[in-house]
């Protein structure tokens, strides 16, 4: 494929790609509407070799149980398997208050409460 990135592009890319790929790596992206952060991202994750970027399928019936499942899912191909991938969410994704909880806690600890039963663990 052929792109032309300019130089701002470029210098987000890079930091993109070394955010990702330093250890817990993460980052949040700020910009109007069309900038090329999704487009940026998905390139920084595919530069980075991480799996391609998980992003949530958002529908009506899309509560905070669907939310915690695709990211018991993501922890599950990167923890055991010693995977590494990419979660991306943008705002619109965000359908209520309890969504930026689940997310600040995974940010900030690296868990979130409840996310695996006692029995998920021992396994």
């Amino acid at each position: 494929m052929n792109l032309v990135i300019f130089d701002d592009a470029l210098f987000h890319l890079l930091r993109l790609t070394r955010l990702l790929n330093s250890p817990a790596g993460n980052s949040l992206l700020v910009g109007v509407g069309g900038s090329g952060k999704q487009s940026l991202t998905r390139l920084a994750s595919y530069i980075a070799h991480k799996q391609l970027p998980t992003q949530i399928v958002l529908t009506k019936s899309f509560m905070l149980k669907d939310l915690i499942d695709v990211i018991r899912d993501q922890y599950e191909k990167c923890g055991p398997k010693m995977g590494s991938s990419t979660f991306l969410m943008t705002d619109a994704e965000i359908k209520n208050e309890t969504f930026l909880e689940a997310i600040n806690s995974m940010l900030a600890t690296g868990e979130i409460a409840s996310l695996f039963t006692k029995e998920d663990k021992e396994i």
